[in-house]
């Protein structure tokens, strides 16, 4: 249903307004005749699962594509971006979820980028860190803005592009998954910067995937589904329930699935056993152990060491002491290429740097670990056999791709997950890390992802499961391992456990208990 206008407006006028537009891709419709009205004041809410069109309009907001039909007014004059500076003259700030910022630049010169403070036609460079510091300082961002992006861990660097965005003197903001790499407490400044922008009249889009953030941060939701509107509702004449039937076109029930093996006792020999494990400054005397067919959580705050940890099973963190144990056996794990020989595989947080390569396809990304060392006499077989495993995996995951050979750059962000993921299943792991899984995953897709962790478990694979989002730790984890200040805390059994006890350990109100095993 479409909000009447005396339900919707703050202002008499909106600030945006989106009328019947459509976007093609040659014979791929993804938008089709989308209206909307965007009133300042107000948080509006974007909702779909991937590839239902978000992505595609807000980048037609932005002047990165141009619209195939319909028209849009900016407070009420005709509005045709063709630049994204075009939009950013008008007003318009746009924040993506996936991060537009030069590693070899400075914080400040990606804040300012094209935008530097000039002095006689050079850059004043004083005046730009001056500057930056003063947004950082405002927004409540702990940063040097003469630090290199390229040093920072991805939730600075989001941090970061927030920053950009903000930087303008903007009469709309859209943000694309802002919180997809944030901890808790920078999820808590996000939210008082939004409430700072709806107190000024200004107007935010705002697209997530966390269904109770957007309950929370939310006036209006929009739901769109396969590029088409579906419904907008206020937040307060809705439910989480209501919006994932709209969105997905059928209800979802136990977004967590069961297990359909119990999980391996106590006294099951471990597959993986990690004793003191350090790495100077990274990390300190980190010890546990999985089980096969178990599933280990890991939670801790920003900068608990979880990712680093993880980084060093798959011998892309060196370390200076302790040992690492696979079915019995010491192992040195130098390189992913060691890591790999020993049944490991690591889905990254950052699929955009670290998880594919973007200008190549669907398929050879799928294929690129299962058969990087194919035998040149069996070269003529290679391409059927990546083709036979990608279709595999795509239809495994439900991977929406027009063809196994469209470029990965072209893909939602999801989907550039679900490959990622199909990538690593397709070497059948013995052991897999999932560092953020599911960020940037809409609640279908996330379904889909949960029933092959809990497919994989009952196989018998060993996976270590890293998220920010704790009820996706307590919704499939059998132990959690609670990380706090670069070392573990406690490991907890997942009977009885609930997110408050969690969170106190991981933020250190429970003191160092050391590891308990159930």
């Amino acid at each position: 249903m479409q909000l009447s206008a005396a339900n919707a407006a703050v202002q008499a006028t909106p600030v945006l307004r989106i009328q019947d537009v459509s976007k093609s891709f040659g014979p791929v419709a993804a938008l089709k005749h989308v209206t909307l009205d965007i009133y300042g004041g107000r948080v509006h809410t974007l909702l779909g699962e991937n590839g239902a069109g978000k992505s595609t309009l807000i980048k037609i907001i932005g002047g990165l594509y141009p619209a195939s039909a319909g028209t849009m007014l900016l407070a009420g004059e005709p509005y045709r971006p063709r630049t994204p500076m075009d939009a950013g003259n008008a007003g318009i700030s746009i924040i993506f979820q996936e991060l537009s910022l030069s590693r070899n630049l400075t914080i400040a010169e990606n804040i300012f980028a094209a935008r530097e403070p000039a002095h006689f036609g050079f850059i004043n460079n004083r005046r730009l860190y001056d500057e930056a510091a003063g947004l950082l300082q405002r927004l409540g961002f702990a940063l040097d803005p003469r630090t290199p992006v390229g040093r920072l861990s991805l939730a600075q660097r989001q941090l970061v592009e927030i920053a950009k965005g903000l930087s303008r003197n903007a009469r709309l903001v859209v943000m694309d998954e802002p919180t997809s790499s944030l901890g808790d407490s920078e999820v808590e400044l996000l939210f008082t910067i939004i409430e700072r922008l709806r107190a000024a009249g200004v107007a935010v889009i705002y697209i997530s995937h966390r269904m109770d953030e957007l309950m929370r941060v939310s006036d209006v939701i929009t739901v769109l589904r396969d590029g088409e509107y579906v419904s907008s509702s206020r937040r307060e004449e809705t439910n989480i329930n209501e919006l994932i039937t709209r969105m997905v076109g059928r209800p979802l029930n136990n977004v967590y699935p069961p297990r359909t093996v119990p999980a391996p006792p106590a006294e099951t020999k471990p597959i993986l056993q990690v004793s003191g494990l350090s790495a100077p400054g990274v990390f300190e005397d980190v010890s546990f152990d999985v089980r096969p067919g178990e599933i280990v959580g890991f939670f801790g705050l920003v900068g608990a060491g979880r990712s680093d940890v993880m980084k060093a099973l798959f011998g892309r963190q060196p370390v200076a002491a302790g040992q690492i144990r696979i079915d019995g056996q010491p192992v040195s794990l130098r390189h992913p290429n060691d890591a790999i020989k020993r049944g490991i595989a690591f889905v990254t947080e950052n699929r955009k740097e670290e998880g594919l390569v973007l200008r190549h396809s669907v398929e050879r990304n799928i294929a690129a670990v299962r058969y990087a060392g194919l035998a040149p006499a069996l070269s003529l077989a290679r391409p059927r056999a990546e083709r036979q495993t990608a279709s595999e995996e795509v239809e495994r995951l439900q991977i929406k791709t027009p063809s196994l050979l469209t470029l990965a750059s072209a893909l939602s962000g999801g989907n550039q997950q679900k490959v990622v993921l199909g990538k690593w299943l397709a070497v059948r792991p013995h052991i897999l890390i999932l560092d953020e899984p599911t960020r940037g995953i809409d609640v279908g897709a996330k379904f889909e992802i949960y029933r092959i962790i809990r497919e994989l478990a009952a196989q018998g694979t060993a996976i270590l499961l890293v998220s920010s989002e704790l009820p996706e730790i307590l919704g499939l984890s059998d132990r959690v391992v609670v990380m706090h200040e670069k070392q573990i805390v406690t490991t907890l059994p997942r009977q009885g456990l609930t997110q408050e006890i969690v969170m106190m350990h991981a933020a250190g109100a429970q003191g160092h208990a050391g590891e308990v095993t159930p």
